[in-house]
């Protein structure tokens, strides 16, 4: 981060913080492309080495030049290790793979081979790719799991961070380019337990890391926040290093972190949000918009009758593509008759919806404006 912890300086761009980074697991942010993320005012983009691997393959993505040039997106990506998909994947269905210290071992679905992805391979594999912030591999848990289940999960995560930073600092010994590095960070695990969310950071700082992230499910069995533990763990982590606030998506969720001081944030929940006809809409008071805070923002439900004669755009006040140019009658009817064009038009506001949600906090004061 610079000097003023407003921006992270990356590679392919520099980022205002705090900032949303849209999921384009696959290389691909559902239903819209490079132009329209970026009319929508997005910075960066979070991909996934795990998923990547598989499709379209590293071989395909080396020989295309890496992820900007394969995917025609010049901004910063954070290239995520995979450990959450080993977590959903496994720890939920053990038949699908093991989880060792080596590394994860797992069975893509639909074939009898087995893939290994290693602490080394996931950092070797993520710099090949060309990723601006590149995460280590951790061992995920659920919040509510067992206590045991969690301190072996911190002990795997801190083992495997010190081989990722090991990994990391070898590759970045052969690196004769100029200009900014990749950042690398470490993931905090822990879950509702304090005493090793404590004992997983300060390891972590130990090893010596350019940011960290908020490890592990970030909601609990009801669906809420874990604001508590959430709060702790930025306490642990000194003021001067980012914070990556992995899979916290929804709005409320999203300013609640970032008045704790976390800086970037990535989830597929508003481009799916979008899809299913749910749209995000800040509302206003007159010609202003209400303060962030209680009541700030709602759901529209495009697929409600009610919106199939109305003409005014989703939102007055938003500047989007979508808002400009068309009505709610027409998405609507778009939805109804399950064109393809709603998916983008939708995923575009609601994209915007979130980066403007970050302008707006930003102009508070930043990741630690109140």
């Amino acid at each position: 981060m610079d000097r003023d912890h407003r921006s992270l300086v990356l590679p392919h761009g520099r980022v205002a913080v705090p900032a949303f980074l849209p999921d384009a697991t696959y290389g691909t942010v559902r239903t819209v492309d490079s132009q329209d993320l970026e009319g929508a005012g997005v910075q960066a983009v979070e991909m996934n080495v795990f998923h990547l691997m598989q499709r379209p393959g590293s071989t395909v993505i080396r020989s295309l030049g890496g992820l900007h040039r394969a995917f025609s997106w010049e901004r910063p990506i954070l290239t995520d290790s995979g450990g959450f998909q080993a977590y959903s994947l496994i720890r939920q269905n053990p038949r699908r793979g093991s989880i060792t210290d080596r590394g994860i071992v797992f069975r893509p679905e639909g074939t009898a081979r087995k893939v290994i992805l290693t602490p080394e391979k996931s950092i070797q594999l993520q710099m090949s790719y060309g990723g601006d912030v590149v995460v280590c591999l951790d061992d995920c848990t659920h919040a509510d799991a067992p206590y045991e289940t969690q301190q072996e999960a911190v002990r795997r995560t801190i083992l495997w961070a010190r081989r990722c930073r090991e990994t990391f600092d070898a590759l970045m010994a052969n690196r004769a380019e100029d200009g900014p590095r990749p950042l690398i960070l470490g993931v905090i695990q822990g879950g509702n337990e304090r005493d090793l969310r404590r004992q997983c950071a300060e390891a972590l700082l130990e090893i010596g890391f350019d940011g960290y992230g908020l490890g592990g499910w970030p909601l609990d069995s009801a669906g809420n926040l874990l604001t508590d533990i959430i709060g702790f763990i930025r306490e642990l982590v000194p003021a001067e290093y980012p914070m990556h606030a992995l899979g916290v998506g929804h709005p409320d969720h999203v300013l609640t972190c970032a008045r704790m001081g976390y800086t970037t944030f990535d989830s597929s929940l508003p481009t799916r949000d979008a899809r299913r006809g749910r749209l995000a809409i800040m509302k206003a008071e007159g010609d202003a918009q209400v303060p962030l805070g209680t009541d700030w923002w709602q759901y529209l439900y495009i697929q409600d009758e009610r919106h199939r004669r109305d003409g005014r755009p989703l939102s007055e006040s938003c500047d989007c593509h979508t808002c400009r140019h068309y009505s709610r009658a027409y998405l609507h009817h778009l939805f109804r008759v399950e064109d393809g064009l709603y998916d983008r038009l939708a995923t575009i506001h609601n994209l915007r919806f979130m980066t403007r949600l970050m302008a707006r906090i930003r102009a508070e004061g930043g990741p630690h404006g109140g």
